[in-house]
């Protein structure tokens, strides 16, 4: 993976990786304010002709990082977001149950937004 930049779209609930000026892949996900702050990754996806270069991967990593860094915890309902967290456990705790059912429920709730 070369010249990827990672850039945090909040108000759009994106986190998109870029290659020059095009996005390569991103997270959707929402901000879930309570029962705790949370964010709430819903869907990865990479662009076919970027796949199998670690794009996802990296996404998933600065989404926890993030989460890190605003002392918020990540409620992943994004299959690939899941799956990396299990093979990750250093890098990504696990979220409360209360708290992916509150992230399901908004979901839920929102069947528009994704």
């Amino acid at each position: 993976m070369t010249d990827i930049e990672i850039r945090d779209d909040r108000p759009a609930g994106r986190l998109e990786a870029l290659q020059g000026d095009e996005v390569v892949g991103r997270i959707e996900y929402f901000v879930l304010e309570s029962p705790a702050r949370a964010l709430v990754p819903v869907h990865t996806i990479v662009e076919p002709a970027h796949e199998g270069k670690g794009i996802a991967g990296t996404l998933a990593r600065e989404l926890y990082g993030t989460a890190a860094r605003e002392g918020v915890v990540v409620a992943p309902l994004c299959p690939y977001v899941v799956k990396w967290a299990e093979r990750h456990p250093d890098e990504a705790p696990a979220a409360d149950p209360g708290l992916l059912e509150a992230a399901q429920d908004w979901l839920r709730a929102h069947p528009g937004r994704f």
